[in-house]
């Protein structure tokens, strides 16, 4: 009879029976081919969830930025159309311009509000506008709102520093 050699089993576990991947006494708990698939099963469905998770924050990334892109994309036809509404004067960044419209649909900017009219506006007043050095124009009613952009951004210049 043959006598066994440790070496005669490459695959054997030589090391400390505690880091074993096998029982390697009879007293320890017999693996069980049901146990194992319920372990994988409720690991795959850990990352699932977690994958799921993931994907949900994404996509609500993807919606603001959506929307954020609207509002861009409406500004800027915003901006355009009021570049090409009439104007007599020469436009200066910095300036609160007045639209009105006339009854032909045809768009002008005014240097005087509507209060400013002695009997009232002749055409029907569309808004106030500040012209930007950027060339965008910014709402009257917008122009005491705080740029919270700006503010994030000072704060954590501020944090960054130190102060």
């Amino acid at each position: 009879m043959a006598e066994y050699k440790r070496d005669d089993n490459p695959d054997r576990h030589e090391g400390p029976d505690h880091s074993s991947p096998y029982p390697v006494s009879r007293l320890a708990a017999p693996i069980d081919l049901v146990d194992t698939a319920r372990e994988i099963q409720e690991a795959d469905q850990a990352v699932g969830n977690r994958t799921s998770a993931k994907l949900s924050v994404i996509a609500e990334q993807i919606r603001a930025l959506q929307e954020q892109a609207r509002e861009v994309l409406a500004e800027s036809q915003r901006d355009m159309d009021l570049h090409r509404a009439r104007c007599n004067f020469k436009r200066r960044p910095g300036h609160i311009y007045h639209l009105y419209e006339r009854p032909d649909g045809d768009l002008y900017f005014s240097m005087l509000a509507p209060e400013e009219w002695r009997d009232g506006p002749p055409h029907l007043y569309r808004g106030s506008y500040r012209l930007e050095v950027d060339f965008s124009w910014t709402p009257l009613e917008q122009l005491d709102q705080p740029d919270e952009t700006r503010d994030l951004v000072q704060r954590l210049i501020a944090d960054y520093r130190g102060g």
